[in-house]
């Protein structure tokens, strides 16, 4: 197995033991996402601001590995307040047309730095 670190030095930088993304063959292996300005390291404040800058940040590892979000296969949404999916949904619809990714959407106690979001994924590339 050929193991491919993915870097992309336009979304937020690693701030643990991980890579942005692993590609093996054409599978990518996009690590979770949460609402960090990539310029300033920053959580942005609001949610729906944060939801799209999860996506944003998705979308540039997704570049750096060749792709793009409509490539990813599944998607995986960590919630701390499920009430907040209807939003995510509504949001998700502006990134993605059909066929849209497998996806689940799970309710978590608490993510890094106190955001209420993280997204990570699956993605294939030609």
């Amino acid at each position: 197995m050929n193991k491919q670190v993915i870097t992309s030095e336009h979304a937020p930088a690693a701030i643990g033991t991980y890579s942005q993304a692993i590609k093996v063959g054409n599978t990518v292996y996009l690590s979770g996402q949460i609402p960090l300005d990539p310029a300033t390291m920053e959580v942005v404040e609001g949610f729906e601001a944060q939801v799209c800058r999860v996506f944003d940040n998705l979308a540039l590892v997704a570049e750096a590995a060749g792709g793009k979000l409509q490539d990813i296969v599944k998607l995986n949404i960590f919630l701390t307040d499920l009430n907040n999916f209807a939003k995510v949904n509504e949001i998700m619809g502006r990134y993605f047309e059909q066929p849209y990714p497998a996806r689940a959407a799970i309710g978590v106690a608490a993510l890094p730095k106190g955001v209420p979001v993280e997204m990570d994924g699956i993605l294939v590339v030609g």
